[in-house]
């Protein structure tokens, strides 16, 4: 009688450690990450509110969605922040690694390698949000899985210099991985949405006391961009370890391999 041959148990993407090593990464780092992370969101919130006005900038309009926006500077408005989105992860990719490998983060020393990638990361950025949108309007875990197979698309360009090619790259990691990066992407998504529901209620509560003037709409914009910034640096750490840990498991590449090739 013959033996099936037997087949190795799959390596376990390990969920609960990426989750608590973004935060420790994120808060032992939280100076450098909120420098990184706040300086891009602020500067495109400025930007926003010279396209759109400042009561939607800060989410305050009433009535009207857009607020004095038109169509045309709400897509621009969202082309921009998607930019700086993806060069704000671009930048806590590095970071990430840094941090990770005990390294001094050097804030000043990413952005080059962010800039030269910026292109095909906007216009990833923008393809995979409107995939994303379209899957969560058919009742959303298909928005998360969109989300699962080209969570790492930011980091493969970074590291690996694919340029457009980095959601196939990052479909072909992320594949028979997307249940767990989901449980990932859901654990990290409710600390962010939590804070961005805190800072929204705080915005919405105080500036309209002290006015929509310079101070009241100033304080407005830094709680903002705050909150984008630790948005931003925890998707962005989050992104960084997951692509870490998959090149780990089916390439055997560690992460001071994919640091190095910033050096």
């Amino acid at each position: 009688m013959t033996s099936s041959p037997s087949i190795a148990p799959k390596t376990p993407l390990g969920v609960g450690s990426i989750v608590s090593n973004s935060f420790s990464i994120l808060f032992r780092n939280i100076v450098a990450v909120i420098v990184v992370a706040f300086i891009p969101s602020f500067i495109g919130l400025l930007l926003s509110a010279g396209m759109n006005g400042a009561s939607a900038t800060l989410g305050l309009a009433v009535g009207d969605p857009f607020g004095t926006g038109t169509v045309t500077t709400i897509i621009l408005g969202v082309i921009l922040q998607l930019g700086i989105q993806g060069l704000t992860i671009a930048l806590l990719v590095q970071l990430a690694y840094d941090a990770k490998l005990g390294r001094p983060i050097t804030p000043v020393a990413y952005i080059s390698p962010a800039l030269n990638s910026i292109v095909p990361i906007v216009v990833l950025s923008l393809v995979i949000g409107i995939l994303a949108t379209i899957g969560f309007m058919l009742l959303i875990i298909p928005g998360l899985l969109v989300y699962a197979v080209y969570c790492v698309t930011t980091p493969a360009i970074m590291i690996e210099r694919v340029g457009f090619g980095g959601m196939t790259r990052s479909a072909s990691l992320t594949k028979e991985y997307r249940w767990p990066i989901i449980g990932v992407l859901i654990l990290l998504g409710i600390c962010t949405l939590g804070l961005t529901i805190v800072t929204s209620f705080f915005v919405a509560a105080i500036v309209p006391i002290i006015g929509l003037n310079v101070v009241g709409f100033g304080l407005g914009l830094i709680l903002s961009a705050l909150m984008a910034g630790f948005t931003y640096g925890l998707s962005g750490i989050g992104a960084a370890l997951i692509y870490a840990r998959l090149r780990d498991i089916k390439e055997g590449v560690s992460v001071d391999k994919l640091a190095a090739v910033f050096d």
